[in-house]
């Protein structure tokens, strides 16, 4: 069974209804974007059998989904008769199919829709390269289409880099504007013009679609520019020589990330990062130890010390019983934490590939602002996604100055959070400690 229905579409829209394996619709609000693909794949779903899976970077519920958008188009469009709308999923009537999926911390899900014939991935500014590199090869199916849309902010992101930097074969991509929409509304219109008078570098990103050089009130936007400038980002191989410090921030429902560090002469070397969410600390101490790296210490926060339900033992128990060196981090201020972080940016060295992820959520960290002006208007910054990356890297600067020493008669002794054992083991750590005295937290 097909269905035929008139429908209207901007002109540059009509590269959904060309055979393409990418196609890619970028630009400023108010250009029709996801209006205009919603409508395509309701016809093109009427017209045969597909499987079509929608996603986005961060799905909690199908509120954040497209489903409501589809939902309000079949309506529009008369297909009340033809599209069975559910509250977890949309079926057509000749057997099309749509799903809706978050993409971060998914990769299971993920991997099991290897029969999808078009994915949409909506707002996909967000979306990390990690994400990018589980979706594209799942999506393999002989004639198989991936369509992105999305709003640009930063020309590092990911989505940007790969798609209009860096434009793969086989792809149609299209930027568009307001000007792009002959049914553009007036109220938008004056939205538009009223942001154009008081912010014009916003308004070129919220309307034109052109991408901001930081955004409002990132937290490390000079820090970067000058990493990004000296070459900083770059590959960096890890040296098996030197011993790797994870520096850890924990969460369950929010993300927990893994921040993997050497110290070589005066550098820091952030060689890998690791993010996942709704895991156990089984899962990552697994992590930990398929690296096989030479680890030196794993640097944990002080909710560490909280027993686990499950277990009745705390995160810094179990990975001292796996056989890792611990240290809690000490319990400052975001703020002394963000100073720490400036102080060593220079001496780090990220790599490009292993922390692209890491390093796009440290763009993105933020204070909050002023809307529609320049001026921070928060003491610390907005707790989102990207926050948990952030947190690492604090406890990581933090820890990268030799901790403050307590005098202990003719004896000294650093102040730290290390459980001593006792006898010969005590004296030898001990003795290692204070021979360390000029080296930080690294052997």
């Amino acid at each position: 069974m097909s269905q035929t229905m008139p429908a209207e579409f901007p002109k540059k829209l009509s590269i959904l209804f060309r055979p393409s394996r990418y196609k890619v619709l970028y630009g400023g609000r108010g250009g029709a974007k996801s209006w205009g693909i919603a409508r395509a794949l309701l016809i093109l779903g009427s017209q045969k059998p597909l499987r079509i899976l929608c996603c986005r970077e961060l799905q909690n519920s199908m509120a954040d989904s497209v489903h409501k958008l589809l939902s309000d188009q079949i309506v529009a469009m008369g297909l009340e008769g033809f599209y069975d709308v559910q509250k977890q999923y949309i079926h057509g009537k000749n057997g099309t199919q749509f799903s809706f999926e978050g993409l971060k911390h998914n990769v299971s899900r993920i991997k099991s829709y290897e029969g999808v014939d078009i994915c949409w991935v909506e707002e996909a500014e967000n979306t990390s390269r990690n994400s990018w590199n589980v979706l594209i090869p799942t999506i393999r199916k002989e004639g198989s289409e991936i369509w992105v849309s999305f709003n640009p902010k930063l020309k590092e992101d990911d989505t940007f880099d790969r798609f209009v930097t860096h434009t793969p074969p086989d792809c149609l991509i299209e930027r568009i504007s307001w000007r792009d929409n002959p049914w553009f509304p007036q109220t938008l219109m004056q939205e538009m013009e009223t942001l154009k008078a008081k912010n014009f570098d916003e308004y070129l990103n919220v309307w034109e679609g052109e991408c901001v050089t930081n955004l409002n009130g990132a937290v490390y936007a000079n820090e970067i520019r000058r990493t990004t400038e000296e070459g900083r980002i770059c590959k960096v191989p890890y040296d098996g020589t030197v011993s790797v410090d994870v520096f850890v921030d924990l969460g369950r429902q929010d993300s927990t990330t893994l921040l993997f560090v050497q110290r070589v002469g005066f550098e820091y070397h952030i060689i890998h990062h690791y993010s996942n969410n709704l895991e156990y600390w089984g899962h990552y101490l697994k992590y930990l130890q398929d690296r096989r790296y030479l680890y030196g210490t794993i640097f944990l926060p002080h909710d560490a010390r909280a027993k686990t339900i499950g277990t009745k033992m705390s995160v810094e128990e179990l990975t001292r019983e796996a056989s890792f060196k611990v240290r809690i981090v000490p319990k400052l201020s975001v703020a002394d934490g963000i100073n720490a972080a400036r102080t060593i940016f220079d001496r780090c060295y990220f790599d490009e590939k292993e922390c692209a992820d890491f390093l796009q959520n440290l763009r993105r960290y933020h204070y909050e602002t002023e809307p529609n002006q320049r001026g921070i208007i928060s003491k610390e910054p907005v707790h989102d996604d990207s926050s948990h990356d952030a947190d690492a890297f604090r406890y990581f600067a933090v820890m990268s100055k030799p901790p403050k020493r307590k005098g202990l008669g003719k004896s000294e002794e650093f102040e730290d959070d290390l459980v001593v054992p006792s006898g010969l083991k005590a004296l030898r750590q001990r003795v290692g400690i204070l021979a360390r005295s000029g080296t930080g937290w690294m052997r």
